[in-house]
């Protein structure tokens, strides 16, 4: 049984990796930012972070996440501020031109793929049954 369990996370994982990519072009074009800018916009939305948060918000490391910031500030996107306390950090906030931006990625709605589209009313019911109990835990 534990075998199965891991060949049915392994199902969902690969279901989900592997339909998101028209949506995340969708979201690149309708922006015009590269859907790694978009990610750090979003995890900006709620409050400013300094470059390590928002390199550990995004799963990477500190340079990826510097030339993530540095292409959204070169497009007024983003602001860099001194910490009041520690000049020396900055902290990285969302400008209002950025939220707009990150207002357009968040209205593009990502649609289930076919295959699960393909359910009958009854499965989409046990999979929504299942899906609940398991964000329960």
């Amino acid at each position: 049984m534990p075998e199965d369990i891991d060949r049915v996370w392994q199902a969902i994982v690969t279901l989900v990796m592997d339909s998101r990519g028209d949506w995340r072009r969708r979201v690149s074009e309708a922006t015009g930012l590269p859907f790694t800018q978009v990610r750090a916009l979003k995890r900006l939305s709620n409050a400013p972070l300094t470059l390590s948060e928002l390199a550990s918000a995004l799963d990477a490391d500190a340079p990826a996440a510097t030339v993530a910031v540095n292409g959204l500030e070169k497009r007024g996107l983003v602001e860099r501020k001194a910490l009041h306390d520690d000049r020396r950090m900055k902290t990285v906030s969302l400008t209002r031109e950025g939220k707009k931006v990150l207002r357009q990625a968040k209205a593009l709605v990502e649609l289930a793929p076919e295959n699960l589209r393909s359910l009958s009313n009854g499965e989409v019911a046990l999979l929504k049954q299942i899906l609940t109990r398991l964000g329960q835990r």
